[in-house]
This record gives C-alpha cells, sequence and structure tokens, in this order.
C-alpha cells in the first residue's frame, strides 16, 4: 500500500522529470505549497499524457473518463485511493481550496485533442485554451494565495489569462511538431487572413513566401497582451509565490522572445531555453526582478 509520504515524493519526481519548465517555478515554494502543488501536476500531467499517448481513441476517452470518475469520487468525499496520484490530490485538498472543476475542464480540453477539435476562430482556441491551461492557473492560484486569493474573482481571472498566455506561446512553439501529429491550433481565421497553406516539406515548414512569419510576429504580438495582464496577477501574490509563477512565467516569456526575434527558428525544432537560462529566470524571479 502506497503511504503519503510515498505519494508525495512519486507526484514530485513526475514533476522533476517532467515539468521542464515549470518546476523551476515549483520549486521555489515552500514545502507544504511545493508538495500540493506537485499533486496536482502529477494528476494534470497523467491526462496530458492519455491525450498525447499512441493509443486509439477507443482507448483513450474511457481512461479519461476513468480520471473523471476518480475526481467525481474525491468530490463526494472519498479519501482511500490506492493511484498515489490520487492520494496526493485528496491529501492536498484538505489543505488547499483546490477547484477540482478545474481538472475537470483539463478532461474537457484533452478531449477536444483526442475527438480532433479544430478551431475556426480566436475565441473557439480560447476556450480549448481555458480548458487545458486557464484551469491549471486557476489551480495553481488555489495553492499560491489561499482561500482568500483564490476566490477573489480579479485574482482567478489573472490566473486564467496567465494560463492562456502560456498556452499561447506553447503553440507558436510546437506548430510544426502539432501538424505532423495531425493537429492544427492556429485559427483558420489566421491561416486565410495571412495567406498561409500550413504544411511540412523536407521536415521542415514551408513558407516560400514569408507569410507564416508574419503570422507567427502577429500572434506572438497578440499573446503579449494576454501576458500583460496576466502577470497583473504576481503582485497579488505571497513572496514565495510571487517568485514561483514569475519564474513559470518568466520562462515562457523568455521562450517567446526567442520566437519573435527568429521566427523561422520553430520551422524544424521545438525550441526550448538551456538550463542555465531556466535558472537565471528563477533566481531573477527570486529577487523580485522583472519578467
Amino acid at each position: 500500500m502506497t503511504t503519503l509520504t510515498e505519494a508525495y515524493e512519486t507526484a514530485e519526481q513526475i514533476t522533476r522529470t517532467e515539468a521542464r519548465n515549470f518546476y523551476y517555478g515549483i520549486r521555489l515554494l515552500p514545502g507544504p505549497k511545493r508538495r500540493a502543488l506537485c499533486a496536482v501536476y502529477a494528476l494534470a500531467r497523467r491526462v496530458d499524457d492519455i491525450g498525447d499517448d499512441d493509443r486509439p481513441v477507443t482507448e483513450k476517452l474511457p481512461a479519461l473518463e476513468q480520471v473523471s470518475a476518480s475526481l467525481a469520487e474525491l468530490r463526494s468525499g472519498k479519501k482511500d485511493f490506492t493511484d498515489p496520484a490520487m492520494i496526493a490530490l485528496a491529501d492536498a485538498t484538505g489543505s488547499y481550496p483546490i477547484p477540482l472543476g478545474a481538472l475537470d475542464e483539463l478532461v474537457d480540453g484533452v478531449r477536444m485533442d483526442i475527438v480532433g477539435t479544430t478551431f475556426e476562430t480566436f475565441e473557439d482556441l480560447v476556450v480549448y485554451c481555458r480548458c487545458v491551461a486557464g484551469s491549471v492557473g486557476r489551480l495553481c492560484l488555489s495553492i499560491f494565495g489561499g482561500p482568500q486569493a483564490s476566490t477573489d474573482d480579479e485574482a482567478v481571472r489573472r490566473a486564467d489569462t496567465l494560463g492562456i498566455a502560456l498556452q499561447q506561446t506553447n503553440i507558436l512553439r510546437d506548430i510544426r511538431e502539432d501538424l505532423l501529429n495531425g493537429r492544427v491550433y492556429l485559427p483558420q481565421e489566421d491561416l486565410t487572413k495571412f495567406g498561409v497553406d500550413l504544411r511540412v516539406e523536407n521536415g521542415r515548414l514551408a513558407d516560400p513566401e514569408g507569410n507564416l512569419v508574419e503570422l507567427i510576429r502577429y500572434r506572438a504580438a497578440e499573446a503579449r497582451r494576454w501576458y500583460a495582464e496576466g502577470l497583473k496577477l504576481v503582485p497579488m501574490l505571497d513572496r514565495r509565490s510571487a517568485a514561483c509563477c514569475s519564474a513559470m512565467a518568466g520562462i515562457y516569456v523568455r521562450l517567446l522572445t526567442e520566437i519573435e526575434a527568429d521566427p523561422q527558428a520553430v520551422y524544424h525544432q521545438r525550441l526550448s531555453l538551456s538550463g542555465g537560462q531556466k535558472l537565471r529566470v528563477a533566481l531573477r524571479s527570486l529577487t523580485g526582478g522583472r519578467v
């Protein structure tokens, strides 16, 4: 039988291994908050992995339903789980006002991936981003800020907005990889407006006339508007939580800056920051530096 200590250790190991960007911020939190956020991440990671694995849709959807069923059991008061992720999450909900409905939204967003949802407009894309990333922002807030901040409407809105900004950065970074996996997250209205025929030729995104460069720069500028609003959350948090939030967001802002400087860099690779770059962002956040 998995003990509570072992469950939290498992959740932290998953986070340290899989959350290559987020963990630089998470480790700035005091122990109880770090453990709780790792518990949330471990369950969220399981949901993401269901969406990304190679199983057929007929197996992925039931797997998502199993997660939803576990969340429903937790919501109804069940605590005696055998799954380490659920053991840790159940304990964390006793200390923090974790909105389990946000995890349900994450499940909904991954279900959209599995069934191949497409996005005609940016507003359509925002619905998806709110499910898969705004939800994570709200989950983090419930641990960052305690009961008062997590129920403050303005703080919740800003956390949601910041998550959506991060997801827009992910989308720009992963255009090629997503396309190779049969997914397109850029709204069709943008592709039409900029005259982009999204395709891969000889292993890289084709852009004979430079239209995709212009689209990426446009979308990056729009993402910065979401960051500007979402980062207003930081002053509402205590010092360590603010440092964590700033570090996580700062890594993605730095990544967005690199994409803006050279949009064609995403044509053939998945951009990422070095460990040293991420560490510098985290240290700057800990000392109160601007994102």
